[in-house]
C-alpha cells in the first residue's frame, strides 16, 4: 500500500528525515513510534502528499503521492493539531469535504449522528473542546470512505470510553472495507491492542520495521532462580538487561524464546519462564542501544 524509498529531507540544512525506507500493507494497522523530535510527523506528512521530498520516493497504491489528487481523494490525515475554518460548524465542514471526496457517505454521515452525540452540529467547531474536535475529525474521516486513514496521535485529549468507542468503530470500518490505518501515537499501550505491524523511529531514520508478532517473539523477558548462585550463562545469549530480587532473576534477551528456555533450562534452574513483553517494554529495550536508554538520576 505504502512503499517509502530512501527518504531524505532538510530543512534550512537540518535533516529532517535520513534515508527512511518503509513498507506499509495493504489493509494492515501500522502503528509507528519513537521519541519527540524522531521525525514521526515530518514522515506522515510526506506520506500525505504536504511535504515534497529531498531525496527518495514515496509511493501509494504504486504511485508517488506528491501533487496528486486521486490519490489524496482516496486518504484522510488528521493531524495531531487540528484545522478548521474560522466561522464552520460541523454540517459546513460536512459540505466542504462532501465537495473533496467523490465517495462522502451522507446517509453514513447521519447514521453517525447517534454515535457522536454530543456534537451540536450547528455550532462553531473552533468553539468545541479538542475532544469534541476530534470526534468531529473522525466523523467526517469516515463519511469520505477512504482507502487510508495517515493519523497523528489521533485520541489525544479523548475520554477513555470515547477511545474505545473510536477505536472499535474504526476497525470495525476496516472490516467492512479494504482500509489501511497508519498511526503515530505515543501511546503505545493502546497501539499494542490495536496495530499489527509496528515501525520505531529515531533521529530522523526508521531503525525497525516488522509485524507486532514478530516483533513480540524476538525480545524475550525470562524469569529464572537456582538452589544457589547463577552460573556463568552461555555468551551466544544477547542480554539486554539484567536484575534480580533475592534468587529470583528477571533477563530481557533478544532472539527465538523456545531456543532461549532450552539453553537456560540446561542450566539446571530450579523454574524457568518465558513472559510476554508489552509494546511500550520491547521500544525502551530497543531503544535503549540508541542512546534512549532509561537512566537513573540521583537529586
Amino acid at each position: 500500500m505504502i512503499v517509502v524509498k530512501d527518504l531524505v529531507k532538510y530543512f534550512h540544512g537540518f535533516c529532517a528525515l535520513d534515508h527512511v525506507n518503509m513498507h506499509v500493507p495493504k489493509a494492515a494497522v501500522y502503528g509507528l513510534v519513537g521519541p519527540n523530535g524522531a521525525g514521526k510527523s515530518t514522515l506522515l506528512r510526506h506520506i500525505t502528499g504536504i511535504y515534497r521530498p529531498s531525496q527518495g520516493q514515496i509511493l501509494v497504491q504504486g504511485e508517488p503521492v506528491y501533487e496528486n489528487t486521486a490519490q489524496k481523494a482516496r486518504m484522510f490525515y488528521i493531524p495531531d493539531d487540528l484545522f478548521y475554518f474560522f466561522q464552520a460548524d460541523t454540517l459546513e465542514m460536512k459540505s466542504f469535504y462532501a465537495g473533496l471526496y467523490p465517495a462522502f457517505d451522507e446517509k453514513l454521515f447521519e447514521k453517525l449522528r447517534d454515535f457522536f452525540p454530543s456534537i451540536d452540529v450547528k455550532r462553531n467547531i473552533r468553539r468545541l473542546s479538542k475532544g469534541m474536535q476530534k470526534q468531529v475529525a473522525f466523523w467526517l474521516a469516515l463519511c469520505c470512505h477512504p482507502g487510508l486513514m495517515v493519523l497523528d496521535e489521533p485520541v489525544d485529549g479523548l475520554d477513555p470510553v470515547m477511545r474505545r468507542q473510536l477505536w472499535s468503530l474504526i476497525l470495525s470500518h476496516g472490516q467492512e472495507q479494504p482500509l489501511t490505518i497508519l498511526i503515530s501515537s505515543h501511546n503505545l499501550r493502546e497501539l499494542e491492542d490495536v496495530c499489527d505491524h509496528v515501525g520505531i523511529m529515531h533521529q530522523g531514520k526508521l531503525v525497525l520495521e516488522r509485524s507486532l508478532c514478530d516483533l513480540q517473539n524476538t525480545i524475550c523477558k525470562v524469569q529464572l532462580a537456582f538452589a544457589h548462585a547463577m552460573p556463568p550463562l552461555p555468551e551466544e545469549l544477547d542480554i539486554l538487561q539484567m536484575s534480580n530480587m533475592g534468587r529470583v532473576y528477571t533477563i530481557i534477551i533478544r532472539g527465538d524464546g523456545v531456543q532461549i528456555q532450552r539453553q537456560l533450562s540446561a542450566l539446571n534452574p530450579l523454574f524457568v519462564d518465558i513472559l510476554p513483553l508489552t509494546l511500550e517494554e520491547i521500544f525502551i529495550y530497543e531503544m535503549g542501544g540508541n542512546d534512549y536508554a532509561v537512566k537513573e538520576i540521583l537529586l
